[in-house]
């Protein structure tokens, strides 16, 4: 957690809240970390982390727009900013996908 609160310090993110949601809440396999954190101005942000060695492509901005969907109905609200912080390699068609969809990718 003191990781990822860094990583966005560097960035330029600051919350006041910050709360894990488990991926089993949402009925999701995947290992991903998935958060809901208000920021200062009060704005809502959806933050998904993912680790993995393999390199995202085109069927998982299928897959992350799912899951958020289903973040938005647990919620009860939508969120104004979605942040993606991955570490593994990024296909160009699924970054760019990723943009169009306005996803933040860290």
């Amino acid at each position: 957690m003191k990781a990822l609160i860094d990583q966005l310090q560097s960035k330029g993110k600051l919350y006041k809240q910050l709360i894990e949601i488990q991926p089993k809440e949402l009925n999701v396999r995947n290992k991903i970390r998935i958060f809901s954190a208000t920021d200062m101005n009060g704005y809502h942000t959806a933050l998904f982390m993912v680790s993995q060695k393999s390199r995202l492509l085109m069927k998982d901005v299928a897959k992350f727009e799912e899951i958020y969907q289903k973040l938005v109905t647990y919620s009860g609200h939508n969120y104004k900013y979605r942040i993606l912080i991955i570490d593994a390699p990024l296909c160009s068609k699924a970054k760019k996908a990723f943009g169009e969809a306005k996803w933040k990718i860290i």
